[in-house]
């Protein structure tokens, strides 16, 4: 399988720094600060080509995450073809300084499944009555 991937003048090509590397890493094109407890928008310059019946999914980077408060999230759909831009969220209480050529986020390419749905009266009977979790959510099994 490939990925078709069309780069701007000044963009770096996505790339894994691991051949067993789940993310392929997407670069900064310029210089920005985040200031603490605010976010900048990031635009790559990478256009990709997703394969059918796939999804992109923007990860944060560990290492700005662990060191820096820097996380990032988003979803790129099958058929999106425009530059991949990144927001880069700072939650620390201090600035944090992004350099050009710098790993700001990643991309990770997922199958996904496209059901056609029915509405139900109920979904209890999905599994043969009721779930043993049933309509139970944050919280519920007591641990935080």
């Amino acid at each position: 399988m490939k990925l078709k991937v069309f780069l701007e003048e000044g963009a770096t090509k996505p790339n894994r720094a691991h051949n067993s590397d789940a993310g392929l890493d997407l670069y900064s094109r310029e210089d920005k600060t985040i200031y603490a407890f605010d976010s900048a928008v990031f635009d790559t310059g990478v256009h990709i080509e997703l394969p059918p019946d796939c999804v992109g999914f923007l990860k944060s980077k560990s290492g700005l995450n662990v060191k820096h408060g820097i996380t990032s999230e988003g979803v790129i759909d099958e058929r999106f073809t425009g530059s991949i831009v990144v927001k880069l969220y700072n939650n620390s209480d201090q600035c944090v300084n992004i350099c050009k050529g710098q790993k700001i986020s990643q991309l990770v390419i997922l199958p996904i499944l496209k059901p056609e749905y029915e509405e139900v009266d109920s979904v209890d009977n999905l599994y043969g009555g009721k779930t043993e979790r049933a309509d139970k959510g944050f919280g519920s099994s007591g641990k935080f």
